[in-house]
């Protein structure tokens, strides 16, 4: 596959084809999702975090520059990542169980209103299925960034955004990708 490009050339290539078949698959998902975001923040709601491995370190990304900044002076826009705190992550997967490490904080802090925005890339983790569960039963929107094989979650939630792919590093890319789109539609919004 890599041909004359070389193995790094031919991940260049991958990343490339899945960010054009992203555009003609996603776009219309990835503004819903925005949208959603939107609203809940300018209705002074917040937004709830979680995904597990490279998908948490996605989650502090994304919370991160909701509450610091992307490019552009702007206010603080209210945002937790649920993948940070280790007392609690580690209390509840002792005390409970990992399944509920992500729904027992949801729970907590989670309202209607609020927005649960989910990283996975197989949409099958058990702990994510969970959060989605917990945030539902609070009443909040959830955001799900996944890659094909967790297309079915799309009937459980508000806005699916399902990346083209099976290929965990191609995927979570374009995770990447859409947050930072979010984030910089949301400072155009509420720039200081």
């Amino acid at each position: 596959m890599a041909g004359k490009l070389g193995f790094f050339g031919g991940i260049f290539r991958r990343h490339s084809e899945i960010v054009e078949q992203s555009m003609r698959h996603i776009l219309l998902d990835v503004e819903q999702g925005g949208a959603l975001l939107l609203h809940a923040l300018k209705a002074k709601r917040k937004v709830l975090v979680c995904g597990n491995g490279g998908s948490a370190a996605d989650s502090q990304h994304f919370a991160a520059e909701l509450v610091g900044r992307f490019v552009k002076n702007r206010k603080a826009l209210p945002a937790v990542a649920l993948t940070v705190d280790s007392s609690a992550l580690t209390a509840i997967a002792n005390d409970w169980e990992f399944d509920h490490v992500f729904a027992r904080q949801v729970e907590a802090l989670g309202n209607a209103g609020d927005v649960l925005v989910v990283f996975t890339t197989s949409g099958r983790s058990k702990n994510i299925l969970a959060a989605i569960r917990a945030a539902r039963k609070q009443r909040m929107r959830i955001i799900v960034l996944t890659g094909e094989k967790g297309k079915e979650l799309r009937k459980n939630v508000d806005a699916c955004i399902v990346v083209p792919s099976r290929e965990t590093a191609r995927i979570q890319e374009i995770h990447e990708l859409t947050f930072h789109a979010w984030c910089e539609s949301l400072e155009n919004t509420f720039r200081s």
